[in-house]
């Protein structure tokens, strides 16, 4: 009884922070207010190219929606908020009328977002509510944020309402929940290998014509770069720190995958066994690339089947793997999917658990797949297969709106197919099944254009279909409007 007591008294001392300490939490977030610029940290760092798709959606105030900044944690999402609040103050925006706000600042913990607007005005001694842009970061450390964001959408027409977080499964769950016709999602995923290159400044590798493919004058060199792509690009700062670049594992594991494996998955979905998932995902990370069947993995790890289904269904969600589903030599899809490949979205994150690969390693071929497919999982309107039957494989197919095949890839690390075409069989088998009259194999160094009876074979380095995979998907991306 005497503890209760004490319990008690201790809460009755607690003190909550006051009025005046929130705003000059403020104050101190927003130096703009003051200097009419954002700090030097931010303006010395490059832009991402996906930045050119972010900010015309701000300037949507015909649109009375709020903008969701989402995707995995260090993909440059903040930098990216900082760059566009500079891109405002630029624009002739007052200064004090640009809110920026860290949602996982305790100060502000469990303040509700229409409090916090309001504080803003009162910070800046402002009694309007028009013209505003407010920023919240970090925006799922707030509970029910969602509630909270559509309310500002409904009650203020005349401001314009950003949210970023790193949560990205959270945030996309109840974006699709309660944002309908409120929102629009923006996903940021780790770099691509065109932004890659154009972020440490190699664009002078490659030259663009009238061919569908770049050109490279020195393909060994754009493979060395490629291949630090694959061990250290997902995500911007690794790519340029080379302190980081020596222990890869202590940046990414700790500081990306365990955050999300052991805080943001379990505490939306309510995992228990947080070790279980953290070996299911690190044996689908050392096997990205590979087919595999929901049996094996049970087998394999002891875990039910029904548990692992959930478990790969959060992982997607988190943006950390994609799911390839499998088609039939007459790309027909199967009604259960009992088959099927999973990818990492991001090579790197082998790189962090395991270590580093070079050109001659065991995994490249299946490195190399995942890099290429991850620029492919940066579509939103584009869905890759893969085709198996009994006597053979086609690594991707692309279906058109009637579900038949447009083309078919193979992905190689070898020149080798090149002399030796008729070892390419499956790929002839498949396109003659569904009237293909070209395709694409790619190689190690080797670009050349053969033809086989009925089929044209056209052959690009791995790395110039990957960097061209990755540019065309940005320049042509959508963004999902709810």
């Amino acid at each position: 009884m005497n503890y209760v007591c004490i319990s008690i008294n201790v809460m009755k001392n607690l003190k909550a922070f006051s009025e005046v300490q929130i705003i000059d939490k403020i104050k101190f977030e927003n130096p703009w207010w003051q200097s009419g610029k954002i700090e030097d940290y931010y303006t010395s760092m490059k832009r991402r190219l996906y930045y050119q798709l972010f900010k015309p959606l701000i300037n949507q105030n015909q649109i009375k929606r709020a903008v969701v900044l989402m995707g995995p944690r260090r993909v440059g999402k903040t930098v990216m908020i900082f760059h566009l609040i500079q891109d405002l103050l630029d624009e002739g925006i007052d200064p004090r009328k640009i809110c920026y706000l860290s949602i996982d600042n305790p100060i502000y913990s469990g303040i509700r977002l229409e409090r916090l607007f309001e504080l803003c005005r009162i910070a800046n001694n402002d009694e309007t509510v028009k013209d505003y842009y407010v920023i919240f970061d970090e925006i799922q450390y707030l509970k029910d944020w969602e509630r909270h964001l559509k309310t500002l959408v409904d009650g203020y027409h005349y401001s314009s309402f950003i949210a970023s977080g790193s949560a990205a499964a959270a945030l996309r769950l109840k974006s699709n929940e309660s944002g309908a016709g409120r929102f629009t999602d923006f996903i940021l995923p780790p770099l691509t290998f065109h932004e890659y290159i154009d972020l440490k400044n190699l664009d002078g590798l490659v030259d663009w014509t009238t061919d569908d493919y770049c050109y490279v004058d020195d393909i060994n060199e754009f493979n060395r770069h490629f291949i630090d792509y694959i061990n250290y690009g997902g995500y911007p700062e690794l790519s340029l720190s080379k302190e980081m670049q020596a222990s890869p594992g202590r940046y990414v594991r700790n500081d990306i995958i365990d955050k999300v494996l052991l805080r943001d998955l379990p505490s939306l979905y309510g995992i228990q066994d947080v070790q279980e998932l953290n070996a299911l995902f690190s044996t689908i990370a050392y096997n990205s690339g590979n087919e595999f069947t929901l049996d094996e993995l049970s087998i394999g790890s002891g875990i039910a089947k029904n548990t692992i289904k959930k478990y790969i269904t959060y992982l997607e969600a988190a943006f950390l793997i994609k799911v390839i589903n499998r088609i039939d030599i007459n790309a027909k899809k199967f009604k259960r999917a009992n088959f099927f490949k999973i990818y990492l979205t991001n090579p790197s994150l082998r790189t962090a658990l395991f270590s580093p690969i070079g050109t001659n390693d065991d995994f490249i071929g299946n490195m190399v797949e995942t890099a290429i497919f991850s620029q492919w999982s940066h579509s939103t309107d584009f869905t890759p297969y893969y085709a198996r039957w009994k006597d053979g494989e086609v690594d991707i197919v692309g279906l058109n709106a009637k579900q038949k095949p447009d083309w078919a890839v193979e992905i190689k690390w070898s020149n080798r197919f090149v002399k030796s075409i008729q070892k390419l069989s499956n790929l002839k088998s498949f396109c003659a099944k569904n009237n293909l009259s070209r395709t694409l194999v790619t190689t190690l160094d080797i670009r050349e254009t053969k033809q086989d009876d009925f089929l044209n074979y056209e052959f690009y380095p791995a790395s110039i279909y990957c960097y061209t995979v990755g540019r065309n998907v940005v320049e042509n991306k959508s963004v999902e409007v709810k």
